[in-house]
């Protein structure tokens, strides 16, 4: 990130080509490794000269900054090629010039080193997987170059030719590939035998290297052409419907689902979120086409195997899959019933077969058995029977919901009526009191923190009593806010921002939007002017503040006001983490605080913080001033010499205990970000000091902790963290504050793995890409993909992550994976996300389609029509979603509202429109021909009715 500030600074700046090497080199040896990345460092400084071809095409300063790194050998020609074939995946490098001359770069280095390819393109210990991908961008790079317009001046086919020509040369040992690798090179290869006009010297390097895979693949390769071909017949011939079959064996479609309900269970459409959770549900169901029992097995499949896969965090599924499916179940019954109240819908009966075919397979419930107990903490409570079986812990909800009868339950698993309750349940029947006052009562007590601890543990190990802790949490709340009991909702907000697993279960069960409504609505409504007990009332407000800020962060919220009712609160304020030295930002009653808490905190002569300062000083006045009294104080005791160390030290001991410790977010901030920048040279070693005494101190809450993790980190890297203007002081106790961290955050390996938590940045679109490629990779291994749509439209703007994901659903589909790309096509395009990202279906009908279409009539034949079949396929499988999940809003949810931007009727309607106006396409033609000719399509979409024929 820093070497591309410094290198676009420069460039623009006009400096050349060997000062901005020098300035690079001196700002590698500087940064911090955070900051920059733990990729390569010549990745980085690559990266940094690619990224600004964007802006500046073709331009021979940067390719000055570039030949002057490679010269120099900062830059490898190694790395060079390969970070230039991943940046001309993107678009908005696609320029014959700029590629050529790029590409005239790389070969001109080789060529000068005298080395041969393998050293020079390619690392000596390479290994075979990063080559063979290397090769694969080229051929990607190869495709787009026979796909942009010829230029007299720059012969882009020929530059690309000779360095894939160069790649291919350093093949290695075709048996250390994979099949699936291999199948997936063969199809690139084949599509540029079959449709480009190659050289003769490129065109037998190709055919070698396609001959080499076809020996290692075998009848792989004939299997996966013979698909495609009665794809393509299919689709030739016009027979069969657009909408079906679809397969009955995948867990592509629900796995999606399932991942994107508990990986944003705390927002709109997550897991929380009961009534849109459900809509999804019976949405997903009435698209697939499924009959009940398949969507039963598909479902539970889906589950089980997102919960033992690797990077699942199983203690979390197996709260949602025991303590949330099952009322989720149950309300999804409730509404298919209600729509079908006119046919015999037998959902009882096909749960209990989608569970058959769940326990027929011994191998996924065991591996989540393990997997939960891989994931078991250290500090299991000692009471707790930790031989109870999760797969029975399941069996029994069903159960308590009405949705399996225990001589079913019975059936599956003999042993599951032998499975006894926790402890505490026995103990809440021996008192003969309910089980949610019993444990009400327990959660309210302002126990010792082991003893709150203890309980919080014997909670989250009872998936079956999760949604009673997070009703009873709910209910409070409210109770607390509506008669503003500060004692009770700093107890429950405590509980919250203390344990992790405790926010967890209460966003799988409850709308977090409503606790952070409830939470700020009292931060504005309350004061302490007339409370007895100012200290611990303030202490109070500290855990309502410390648990928005730490919810805020924790579920990724964005600044959106909050509605309620007639009642709208900003939680801008919480979010707002910039930190600033201005007293002239501050109003008059902020600046007359700041003076009253200087005065009680660093003068000698003040008898401390009395009770009236507190009972006068808002929430907000005093988080927004905290930094301001730290970097006072400290200029005052070392820079003027106004005050003696021991009167700051005294100061700042208050911020260490409960009653001020809520407000270090900002000031550790400070503090890191003042000895990074050491605007204070000489103070460096205090700011050190003070960090410290802060971090370490045994009553720093853990959420304090945890949301400053990132800036702390910055400075624990010992050998990467730039040299202050004096020593870092032998006190600083790096070890101990790493473990600090690893601790707040739930580090599992400890403080010293910390370092390589943090991931370095990439460029442009590769995050996105790597996301999409992954969840296909993951469907391809018969796995739940995950595809975090919401963070991808952060990344890239929509329409370049629609042009990206088009990319990778046409390599998808030369591979014959059809269903997978319609399937998470279909998921991407019809998902719905929060009010504050735009509805992407919209964008990919409107903008980007006719963009696909226009390239499509461009191509040859075979290629046409495979991306014929997919548009086809993804259109008329979107559009169904859409209208699915419109019916499933309005009677799980009781939503009319379009989700999607617009009514599938008016998409259909419009994009019908704009097909018959393309007249001059013969893939519109096509496509609208293809569409029409599907009787499930036309019967809920009559816009496109009449198109046969013409």
């Amino acid at each position: 990130m820093y070497l591309a500030e410094l290198t676009r600074n420069a460039f623009q700046s006009g400096i050349s080509a060997p000062k901005w090497l020098a300035l690079s080199k001196l700002m590698i040896e500087k940064t911090p490794i955070q900051l920059e990345g733990h990729g390569e460092v010549a990745s980085n400084l690559s990266n940094s000269v690619l990224v600004l071809y964007r802006s500046y095409p073709g331009d021979p300063g940067l390719q000055d900054y570039l030949k002057a790194a490679i010269q120099d050998g900062i830059l490898p020609v190694s790395t060079f090629v390969s970070t230039l074939l991943q940046a001309a995946r993107s678009s908005e490098l696609h320029i014959p010039a700029t590629l050529d001359t790029l590409c005239r770069i790389a070969l001109d280095a080789h060529y000068a080193s005298g080395q041969p390819p393998m050293g020079s393109v390619v690392p000596f210990s390479e290994s075979p997987s990063v080559v063979l991908q290397t090769i694969q961008d080229a051929l990607a790079l190869l495709r787009t170059a026979y796909s942009l317009p010829m230029s007299h001046f720059h012969q882009l086919t020929t530059s690309v030719a000779e360095l894939v020509m160069l790649l291919v040369s350093c093949v290695p040992d075709p048996s250390q590939v994979s099949t699936a690798q291999a199948l997936v090179h063969y199809s690139d290869v084949d599509n540029l035998l079959t449709n480009c006009r190659l050289s003769p010297d490129l065109r037998q390097v190709l055919e070698t290297f396609a001959l080499s895979l076809t020996l290692l693949i075998g009848d792989d390769v004939k299997a996966a052409r013979e698909a495609q071909m009665m794809h393509t017949i299919q689709f030739t011939l016009g027979k069969g419907d657009i909408l079906g079959p679809s397969s009955d064996t995948d867990i592509i479609t629900l796995g999606l689902l399932l991942n994107y309900m508990v990986t944003q269970r705390a927002h709109v459409f997550g897991a929380g979120d009961h009534n849109h959770a459900v809509a999804l549900l019976v949405g997903t169901f009435r698209w697939s086409s499924w009959t009940p029992t398949v969507y039963y097995t598909q479902l539970l499949l889906s589950a089980f195997t997102c919960l033992w896969q690797t990077g699942s965090n199983a203690k979390l599924w197996k709260a949602f899959i025991v303590g949330r499916l099952p009322g989720l179940l149950f309300s999804f019954a409730e509404v298919v019933k209600a729509a079908d109240h006119s046919s015999n819908v037998d959902l009882s009966g096909a749960l209990q077969e989608g569970l058959a075919s769940l326990f027929r397979r011994p191998d996924v419930i065991i591996e989540g058995e393990h997997a939960i107990s891989r994931d078991a903490t250290a500090d299991t409570a000692p009471d707790e029977d930790s031989s109870r079986s999760f797969s029975r812990e399941f069996l029994q909800q069903l159960i308590k919901h009405n949705l399996l009868t225990t001589q079913s339950a019975s059936q599956l698993d003999p042993l599951v009526s032998n499975e006894t309750p926790p402890k505490w349940h026995t103990e809440a029947n021996d008192l003969g009191v309910d089980l949610a006052a019993y444990l009400e009562s327990k959660l309210m007590q302002d126990n010792s923190v082991g003893d709150s601890k203890l309980w919080l543990d014997r909670i989250w190990k009872d998936s079956s009593s999760h949604g009673l802790f997070a009703n009873i949490i709910h209910k409070r709340f409210a109770s607390a806010v509506a008669a503003l009991e500060v004692e009770s909702l700093g107890q429950l907000c405590k509980i919250l921002h203390t344990d992790e697993n405790a926010i967890d279960i209460v966003a799988l069960h409850k709308p977090m939007t409503d606790l952070l409504f409830y939470a700020i609505q009292f931060l504005e409504d309350y004061d302490c002017e007339t409370v007895g007990d100012p200290q611990t009332a303030v202490s109070r407000l500290g855990d309502v503040v410390l648990f928005v800020q730490y919810a805020l962060i924790r579920f990724k919220f964005e600044n959106k006001d909050i509605t309620r009712g007639n009642r709208t609160v900003s939680p801008a304020f919480f979010m707002n983490i910039d930190v600033t030295l201005n007293n002239r930002n501050l109003s008059q009653a902020e600046i007359a605080s700041f003076n009253a808490w200087y005065k009680a905190l660093f003068d000698n002569s003040s008898e401390g913080i009395e009770d009236n300062i507190l009972r006068l000083t808002n929430t907000k006045v005093l988080l927004r001033i905290a930094p301001l009294l730290f970097a006072q104080a400290i200029m005052f005791t070392v820079a003027h010499n106004k005050m003696e160390k021991e009167t700051l030290v005294n100061g700042i001991s208050y911020f260490t205990g409960p009653l001020l410790n809520w407000t270090l977010v900002n000031v550790i901030r400070l503090l890191v970000r003042e000895i990074l920048q050491r605007q204070f040279a000489a103070q460096t070693i205090i700011f050190y000091d003070i960090l410290q005494s802060l971090v370490l101190s045994p009553s720093c809450p853990k959420s304090i902790l945890a949301l400053c993790s990132s800036h702390i980190m910055i400075l624990l890297n010992d050998k990467k963290r730039p040299p202050p203007a004096v020593p870092v002081p032998s006190s600083f106790n790096i070890p101990a504050i790493r473990q600090a961290i690893a601790e707040a955050t739930g580090t599992k390996d400890g403080g010293d793995s910390l370092a390589t938590k943090f991931p370095g940045g990439q460029i442009w679109y590769q995050q996105d890409q790597q996301a999409i490629q992954a969840a296909f990779s993951m469907a391809r291994s018969h796995k739940a993909p995950f595809l975090d749509i919401r963070r991808c439209l952060k990344t890239l703007p929509p329409i370049k992550f629609l042009q990206l994901l088009w990319d990778e659903l046409i390599a998808a589909a030369s591979l014959g994976e059809l269903e997978s790309c319609r399937r998470i096509g279909t998921f991407v395009l019809t998902m719905p996300q929060e009010s504050m990202v735009q509805p992407i279906l919209p964008i990919f009908l409107f903008i980007v389609l006719p963009s696909l279409i226009a390239n499509a009539d461009q191509q040859q034949p075979p290629e046409q029509t495979m991306t014929t079949e997919i548009l086809v396929a993804i259109i008329s499988s979107v559009l169904n979603g859409a209208i699915h999940l419109e019916w499933a809003m309005r009677s799980a949810a009781k939503d009319d509202r379009y989700v999607l931007g617009q009514s599938s009727g008016t998409l259909a309607r419009r994009l019908a429109s704009d097909l018959r106006r393309n007249r001059t396409s013969a893939v519109s033609r096509l496509v609208l021909q293809r569409l029409a000719s599907s009787p499930s399509f036309v019967a809920n979409f009559p816009a496109f009715i009449g198109e046969l024929g013409t």
